[in-house]
C-alpha cells in the first residue's frame, strides 16, 4: 500500500512540470479543428473496423462449431 502511494505520488509531482513546457503544446504542435476532427474519425474508423472483423471471425467460428456437431451427430446416428 506504502509503495502505491508513493508511486502515484511521484507520478503526479513529476508529470506536472513535463507537460507543461512550451505554453501546453502538444507533441504534434498546435492542435485545431482539424486535427481533432481527423483524430476523431480514426478513432471511430477503428472501433468500426475491430467490430467488423471480430463479428467476422465469430460467425466464421460458428460455423465452424456447427459444422462440428453435424459431424458429430450424423456419427452417433450411424454408430461409429
Amino acid at each position: 500500500m506504502r509503495t502505491l502511494a508513493l508511486t502515484i505520488f511521484f507520478t503526479l509531482v513529476l508529470a506536472v512540470p513535463a507537460f507543461a513546457g512550451d505554453n501546453g503544446e502538444g507533441i504534434l504542435g498546435e492542435t485545431d479543428d482539424k486535427t481533432v476532427t481527423l483524430f476523431a474519425l480514426g478513432v471511430l474508423g477503428f472501433f468500426t473496423l475491430v467490430v467488423i472483423v471480430g463479428s467476422v471471425i465469430q460467425h466464421l467460428l460458428d460455423k465452424r462449431k456447427e459444422e462440428h456437431k453435424a459431424v458429430s451427430r450424423l456419427r452417433q446416428r450411424t454408430g461409429w
